[in-house]
């Protein structure tokens, strides 16, 4: 069963690189997910927010600090909890220094990841910019035209996707694609099979 915490992800990356922060420790572990008793009996679903293990339950243990991880198996580095300063504040509360410090790591990891996939030409992403201002400027004159507009553009990149998508599995496995597009392999193959139209499990 997997714990209950709170993620991020990128729009271009998706699940392929979720964050969170992570509790760490005082001897460098991570700390299992915990139960809080739902009043059912059934013990309630497992919780692994970092802001949980602040120690005040006797099944809780207090973290020493936090760090940012990502579902890629990236993490980053811990930023200790004074609880000194901290006290009997509410941790979520307290800690929330460490946790945006957290936040800001991840995102200059997934800022990593980008640089890592295959460049796009200024031109094009010149276009794609200047495409989504000229949409949403339409979007607050014309709704209506802007949802054509954008209709018209599934319809572009259902078309060029295909071919691209296809010329992409000739040239390269996976694995290498996967890289390249700054994806999981499982995810790059879904990309790959929608833009392409074959099965995901072929």
């Amino acid at each position: 069963m997997v714990s209950r915490r709170e993620t991020w992800t990128t729009e271009e990356f998706g699940t392929s690189h979720t964050g969170a922060v992570e509790a760490v420790l005082a001897d460098g572990t991570v700390p299992n997910p915990v139960y809080f008793d739902s009043g059912s009996g059934g013990g309630g679903d497992p919780v692994s927010q970092w802001s949980v293990y602040d120690g005040r339950w006797p099944h809780v243990p207090r973290a020493a600090a936090v760090r940012a991880v990502c579902s890629c198996g990236w993490a980053g580095p811990e930023h200790l909890l004074d609880w000194e300063t901290i006290g009997d504040q509410d941790l979520a509360e307290a800690g929330d220094e460490q946790a945006d410090a957290c936040d800001r790591d991840w995102y200059g990891h997934t800022d990593q990841v980008e640089a890592t996939t295959v460049p796009l030409p200024e031109s094009v992403t010149s276009l794609l910019v200047q495409l989504e201002e000229e949409i949403d400027r339409l979007t607050r004159t014309s709704p209506v035209a802007a949802v054509r507009a954008a209709r018209r553009l599934e319809v572009v990149a259902e078309r060029v996707g295909y071919w691209a998508a296809r010329a992409t599995a000739n040239d390269l496995d996976t694995k290498q694609a996967a890289a390249q597009l700054g994806l999981n392999e499982e995810a790059a193959r879904k990309l790959l099979a929608r833009l392409g139209r074959w099965s995901s499990y072929r």
